[in-house]
Parts: C-alpha cells; structure tokens; sequence
C-alpha cells in the first residue's frame, strides 16, 4: 500500500496528542492526516507547525467526516469510552490513549462497540512497546527466565497541577502502566485481587471521586498456573520521582527495572540443583532501541523530536519519553487496519488490563476484599 491508497487518520486531542501528528504523517500507509482540538489557538499552532490543514473544533463533525477512517484518541480520562464507542459505531477504526474506561460497564460497552463495528479497537499502552520491555520479550523468547515464579509492578507519579479530573483520581484506575506489562510477559489476565488503600490524602483531593487513597497496592491471582502478581500505584503524597516499572522473576534468571533514569537489572542463576549452592550473577544490559522493526519512514521517532527544552509536555517529560514506544503503538494501529487483523492491545486484551485495575480499587474501598476479575471474551 502507497501513501496515496494509504489511511486517512485523525488525531483527536492536541496537548500530548501532538507528539503523534508527525509519526502519522510520515508512516507510508497513512494517506492524510487531520487533527482535532476543542482550543482554536492549540488547534491553528499544531495545524501550522506539522502543515496539517484539516483541522475540526468539534469532534461530532470528524465523526461525520466519511473521509476519516481512523481516529487516534489522546483526549481527557472522562472522555474515553464515551468517544472510543462513538468513533467505532461511526465505522471508524479507533486507537485510545490509556485507560479504556474508568468502569466495568464502560469496558463491556467498547468491547461490544468494536465487536458490534467490525473495526479496529487498540488501546496505546506505552508500556508494552518501550526498548526494556522489548528487551524482557527478548529474554522470554531465548528461554532466559525458565519457569517465571512472580511478577511486579509499580508506577510513581505525582499528580498536582494537572487538569481537575486527576485530581483525588482513585490511583488503580490508571494502573494500566505497571500491570500491562505483567500480564503481557505471561501472556495471562488476573483473575483476583485483593488490594488495600494506604496514606492520608487532604480533604479536597478526596471530594470529587469520594476515596481517600492516594497510593493503592494490590496483589494479583493470575490465570496462569501457580502464578500471582504485586502492582502499586501512587498519584500523590509519596515523595518518589517518577517511574514506570516492572520486574519479572523467574527460576533462571530476574529482569528488574526500577529507576526511570538506570538500564534495568538482570540477575542470572546457574540451573536448580537439589542441595547445591547456585552461582549468580548481576549485571546492566542496555536495552537496545528497536527502531529495525519499524518502517524507515517512521524509525527516528523512538528518539525525541516534538518536545524539547523550550517546548515540554509532563506526559512526556516525566514518562521519559515513554521510551520510544510511540511509533511502535502507531506502526501497529495502522498495520492491523491494513491487513485486516486484530490490533496487538484489541478491545479484549486492553480490557482485561483495566479491569485489573478497577477492581482492584473496588478491592481497596472493602478495606482489601477479594473481588473477582471480570473476562470479556
């Protein structure tokens, strides 16, 4: 497929949002590109900097927009499901920044939504495309982990002064940054949670959602046999800098990454051995940047080019860039409308990622309850 035959997306959403607007333009099986933004200022500075002249105010007239066939949604938490079930009941293939849906009900609505539209749902988790989890995908394909015995995840982040509806924000329903990678490694969902609530947030933060957590750690039973999973969150009140991070524990060897700014570690073992004492060992591999498996169109985009000193955005600064994950989520979107296949983060899988979450802070709010996981196909 040529750029002239190729897509025509639009990007909905231009605060982060904008960070995407080069990378569609330049992946060869994207025809054209437009944006949409509710600000007129925001909306003309994107427009002139990328050359984007197709611009909406509204996002009912994209929708209406028969010559859209792909939105890429980087709007507001509240806003997601209710869009994402709009654009795909529209016929257009929908991607959606993170989390799907703040509420069970919501999940099963996208689910049905995508199911019901015959297009492609692809929730754009980060997590799962950055250069060290591709580097612990490398390591589970070699068969370096042996059997894995437990999983852990964490994310750090301190949420003030963002906008209002982050504010009290019950931390587990933006989990989806530690727990994605877990469940992806193993290749399973959870099941079961029993999570707890920890700290003492002020009054206001408290007022909009009605929960008084400002940290939430869970432990998870997972499908896959013998295997459970730890994940906390924090939004505020914890003087941590930020971190997305996640470990995988395994008989042979462990893959932890724990400090945004430090290569992860991996810890070796020689083969179990009844009654004999095993060698170890420790060391800090660099995770390789994997721009190879992108088109050459599109590979310099693991690296920063949107934001720089004079120009940031707290998403991308305090995520690290998010690791060169971006024009992977992208390359992936749009291959799976190409050829006609389920996206890797489909409709099922981004929801068994989040309902992980929610029910983890139904957990936390019955003071530690074990509260089932939901499946969703």
């Amino acid at each position: 497929m040529g750029k002239a035959d190729g897509i025509r997306v639009a990007v909905v959403g231009l605060g982060f949002g904008k960070e995407f607007v080069p990378i569609y333009l330049d992946h060869p099986d994207v025809a054209s590109v437009a944006i949409c933004d509710l600000d007129p200022e925001r909306l003309a500075s994107v427009g002139g900097r990328f050359a984007v002249h197709r611009r909406f105010e509204s996002f009912d007239d994209l929708l209406a927009a028969d010559d859209i066939d792909a939105v890429h949604l980087v709007s507001g938490i509240p806003d997601h499901a209710a869009q994402a079930i709009a654009a795909l009941g529209c016929g257009k293939h929908c991607a959606s920044t993170v989390p799907m849906a703040t509420s069970l009900a919501d999940l099963r609505a996208v689910v049905a939504a995508e199911r019901v539209s015959g297009r492609n749902y692809m929730m754009m988790e980060t997590a799962v495309y950055t250069r060290q989890f591709f580097h612990a995908r490398s390591l589970l394909a070699d068969g370096a982990f042996g059997r894995i015995q437990f999983l852990r995840g964490a994310h750090y982040q301190d949420m003030e002064q963002w906008p209002p509806y982050w504010l009290g924000l019950p931390p587990m329903w933006y989990a989806t940054h530690a727990v994605a990678p877990l469940l992806a490694i193993a290749d399973t969902r959870a099941v079961s949670v029993h999570c707890f609530g920890s700290g003492t947030m002020r009054p206001e933060l408290q007022a909009r959602y009605g929960q008084p957590f400002p940290i939430e750690t869970a432990i998870f039973q997972l499908e896959a046999e013998g295997l459970a999973a730890e994940v906390t969150r924090t939004l505020f009140h914890a003087a941590r800098e930020y971190m997305e991070s996640f470990v995988v524990y395994g008989e042979n060897a462990c893959y932890e990454w724990q400090m945004e700014r430090e290569d992860p570690v991996l810890f070796t073992m020689s083969p179990v051995e009844p009654g004999s004492r095993r060698a170890g060992s420790a060391s800090r591999p660099v995770p390789a940047d994997r721009a190879d498996l992108l088109p050459p169109e599109i590979a310099r985009y693991t690296q920063r080019f949107v934001y720089n000193n004079q120009e940031t955005h707290l998403s991308f600064e305090q995520g690290g860039g998010h690791h060169g994950s971006h024009p992977h989520l992208v390359h992936e979107f749009v291959r799976s409308i190409v050829e006609g296949r389920p996206s890797a983060i489909s409709a099922v899988t981004a929801a068994n990622w989040t309902a992980a979450g929610i029910c983890a802070h139904e957990s936390a709010m019955q003071g530690g309850a074990r509260v089932e996981v939901p499946t969703f196909g």
